[in-house]
Parts: C-alpha cells; structure tokens; sequence
C-alpha cells in the first residue's frame, strides 16, 4: 500500500533511500536536523521538513536515509517511542527460506536493490544493506551495522553493532563452532579482504586486512 515516508537526512544517502522508497510506490518527505541542514538538499522535487516539525506528523512511518552508523543511532534515540520507524526493502532483493520475514520483525532496515540474503540470518534494527551485498548463510549482523555496495559477508560471521564495512569488502567465513567475528564500531575498508577477527574500535584495511588504527566512536 502506498504511504508517504519521513527520510532523515538530506544527503547521499538519504537520496538512495528516497529512490527504494519511490520503487515501492511511496512519497517521501525529507527531514532535516536544521534550516542549515535543510539548506543543503538540492532539488529532489520532495517536500523538506525539520526535525522540530515531527510532532505534527507523528502518524507519519519514518526511515532514517544515513550511513554513517553512529549519526545514524543518534536519531534512532532522539525519536526512540516518538514515531514509527519501518523497513525499506527494494523489490529486486532477494531472500532465502524464512528470510524476508525475520527481516520485517525488525525496524529502521534499508535494504537496497540487488541485496542477496540466503538462510539461517538474523539481523538487528536500523542496518542497512546498500546495493549489490551478499550475506550467507548463519551470519549476524547487529543493530545499526552498514553494509556497504557489493560488499560480500560469507557464511557464519557475526558482525558487531555499529560496524561499517566498505564497499567491495570480502568477509571470509567463519565455522559452525566459532563465527568469525567483526567487533564492535569497527569499521572495514573499502576493498578490504577480511581473513580473521577484527577488534571493536578499529579500522581495518587491505589484502588480507590489517588493524591500522583504533578510533574513538
């Protein structure tokens, strides 16, 4: 059924999300933090709103259009019991047995088109799946991960809340007895080849991935 959907941000992705939302036959309105912030969408033929109107539209279902994980849970807590956050699911994602309805048990997902889950999956709120990422099967993925385009999640791997891994990044996978695991906040590079445990708060890079640095979110 179509409905008019919130989208906070006014920026890439808030754009790509604007996109998933049209492709399920809905209209958006785009909600900015500020006037400066509303300042910066450029002409998307959408109607812009603040955060600070939300009261008037509380009937509204919402979704929050940011990859950045950390901004991105900071809305999720301002309006946390204030509105209704759904799921946007592009029409061309594809899912394994029993899949797409874990998926809908959960709120504030973005899963964009060309997104492959296959089975035994559980995910948390507020992830997002952006174009062309593959997740097999008995993996975890925490509230408020970033799954970047074409990255691939292979088998058993849990990855930790807050995480943000690159596009085009390989996770290799773990065993049945022990997930390979991405920790905490941790955000993977862009092309990285992830071959073993990565530590929460760190950023890791190359082929195979290495800890470069620990980061302080």
């Amino acid at each position: 059924m179509s409905k008019r959907i919130g989208i906070f941000g006014t920026s890439g992705m808030a754009r790509e999300t604007q996109d998933i939302a049209h492709d399920l036959g809905h209209s958006v309105v785009f909600v900015a933090r500020d006037p400066l912030e509303m300042a910066t969408i450029q002409d998307t033929g959408e109607d812009v709103m603040l955060e600070s109107d939300i009261d008037r539209f509380r009937d509204m279902a919402y979704s929050i259009g940011v990859g950045e994980c950390v901004a991105r849970r900071k809305i999720a807590n301002r309006f946390a019991d204030k509105i209704k956050f759904c799921n946007l699911i592009h029409p061309s994602a594809t899912f394994g047995r029993n899949e797409r309805e874990h998926v809908e048990t959960k709120q504030g997902v973005i899963v964009a088109a060309g997104v492959r889950f296959t089975c035994n999956i559980l995910i948390g709120d507020f992830t997002i799946f952006n174009l062309n990422a593959t997740i097999s099967h008995d993996c975890i993925i925490g509230d408020f991960v970033t799954i970047s385009p074409q990255a691939c999640v292979l088998g058993n791997v849990e990855i930790k809340a807050g995480a943000w891994i690159g596009a085009g990044t390989i996770i290799n996978q773990g065993t049945t007895e022990s997930k390979l695991l991405i920790g905490e906040n941790s955000l993977i590079g862009s092309g990285a080849v992830v071959l073993s445990e990565c530590d929460a708060k760190s950023v890791y890079v190359g082929i195979p991935a290495r800890r470069i640095k620990v980061h302080s979110q």
